[in-house]
């Protein structure tokens, strides 16, 4: 029997790349195998995200790119899943007609059958039904491609309703998974090598509140006790639901990083409110006390969005003081954008694209400035690395203003990794002390910090005798 083969383009959040695992793993029952190779594939999906207009625009170019590979091949079954199939449902037909299937955010684990389906009846399907319950969740453990870190869902859907969001109208209302699926899932990850976990869900601090199991704070202590697990991460966290139990966690958990995504979105209480975020200025920069009070290494990084409706100038510098007052180590910012359901999207005081922009970058350029401040301070210090294998790129390429990325490629002996506060360090292995010893994706090693760039670290490799037990993934000095 011959091969047939699976290519999937993801856009969005770790939630869809979390998905993407889950549906190559599904297809896998039926006789398809992943290929990086699109014109190789007999069946294209495009995992979409429409929390941004971006995320739409870049679904809607990729399937644009289909429609030669479709003519030439009309036997290739096209896909659109993701937030976008479930926001659109069958409207994507007429955008794109030769797409065969639109399925949804829930539709994950039904994907198999659906396809089958196709290749039986060649007829175009819609599934985009919500469940009330998370289907059993089995994870891909072949160990010969089990990457370093890995995503496990622990819940899904949001019960906030942000009035600029879109997640509750794609994602569905919160449901959580059983506690004992996920610590399963995560011991047979760590069985195939996997070494960092983080737990994903749109509000993980309200997890197991509906369905009463155990609080966010007790699974972690569950997640902490699995043998070959070294790190924990979790993503993400809403400011008003974030609890002192929660925050005790980053002084007593070995293996969880001290590093935490807190979105604040606006610094400005009028904005807050208008956005429904149901907590205040002041409640969230107490939050912030208390994490630097448990643990005062923590990394905190942040989502903000510029030009709400209704948003002033004193509104805005609001937002600047607040980011002042914090100095996050690292920001998401965006201009806001109209999203279909919405509240917003009724909201008449607009802020002008122009203002939006002025103001986007005048907060980039701020934030800039706390980044390279915040990795200079690491310099002569020793950090415990995660290893995840060779650089791609070249750190010496410094990126633009308000970009991640470098342009040069890396030498053949540079690797990166991340510290436990998230931040990226690359080094050498090839030319230091340590060049006789082998180097194994998923170890972590101890670098001293020699520079600090933009938006990672530059060090050497130090005495193995150190023992990645002397920290908890953080810094000493040298």
């Amino acid at each position: 029997m011959n091969s047939k083969y699976v290519y999937i383009h993801t856009i969005g959040c770790q939630m869809n790349v979390y998905d993407t695992s889950r549906i190559i793993a599904g297809l896998q029952a039926i006789g398809y195998d992943h290929t990086a190779i699109m014109e190789k594939a007999d069946l294209i999906l495009v995992n979409t995200c429409s929390v941004r207009e971006r995320a739409e625009q870049k679904a809607f170019s990729f399937l644009g790119r289909l429609t030669a590979l479709k003519k030439e091949n009309p036997r290739l079954i096209v896909g659109v899943g993701g937030c976008l199939a479930q926001q659109e449902g069958k409207a994507i037909f007429k955008r794109a007609p030769f797409v065969d299937i639109v399925f949804g955010t829930h539709a994950v684990g039904r994907l198999p059958a659906r396809i089958s389906e196709i290749e039986k009846n060649n007829q175009k399907i819609v599934d985009i039904e919500f469940a009330t319950f998370i289907e059993p969740i089995l994870p891909s453990t072949n160990r010969t491609n089990t990457p370093i870190s890995g995503f496990v869902t622990i819940m899904r859907g949001c019960d906030n309703f942000c009035t600029y969001c879109i997640v509750p109208y794609v994602r569905g209302r919160e449901i959580s998974r059983d506690p004992n699926e996920i610590l399963n899932e995560i011991k047979a990850y760590a069985d195939s090598g996997m070494r960092e976990i983080t737990l994903l869900g749109q509000n993980v601090n309200s997890y197991g509140k509906k369905e009463n199991l155990c609080s966010f704070p007790e699974l972690l202590e569950k997640v902490n006790r699995i043998d070959g697990i070294s790190r924990i991460r979790f993503t993400t966290s809403h400011p008003k639901d974030l609890s002192d139990d929660l925050i005790h966690c980053f002084s007593t958990l070995d293996k969880l990083c001290n590093h935490i995504h807190l979105p604040v979105q606006s610094g400005s209480d009028n904005i807050l409110k208008k956005m429904n975020r149901k907590y205040t200025r002041e409640l969230y920069l107490e939050k912030i006390e208390k994490l630097r009070a448990a643990c005062p290494d923590i990394a905190i990084t942040s989502d903000m969005i510029v030009g709400f409706p209704g948003e002033t100038d004193a509104d805005f510098q609001d937002t600047l003081d607040l980011m002042k007052t914090v100095e996050f180590d690292g920001l998401f910012a965006f201009c806001y954008s109209d999203r279909p359901h919405s509240p917003s999207v009724h909201f008449t005081e607009k802020v002008s694209e122009m203002v939006k922009k002025e103001r986007l970058q005048q907060l980039l350029n701020l934030q800039e400035t706390f980044t390279r401040a915040g990795n200079q301070i690491h310099v002569g210090k020793i950090e415990a690395v995660l290893v995840e294998g060779r650089s791609k790129k070249n750190p010496d390429t410094e990126p633009l203003a308000g970009t991640t990325g470098f342009a040069g490629k890396a030498d053949e002996n540079q690797y990166t990794g991340r510290t436990s506060t998230n931040k990226i360090v690359n080094f050498l292995w090839k030319e230091n002390p340590l060049s006789g010893l082998s180097i194994t994706p998923g170890e972590i090693i101890h670098i001293k910090i020699t520079r600090a760039l933009s938006h990672s670290l530059w060090g050497d490799p130090v005495d193995p005798g150190i023992s990645s037990q002397d920290i908890k993934g953080e810094h000493y000095a040298a």
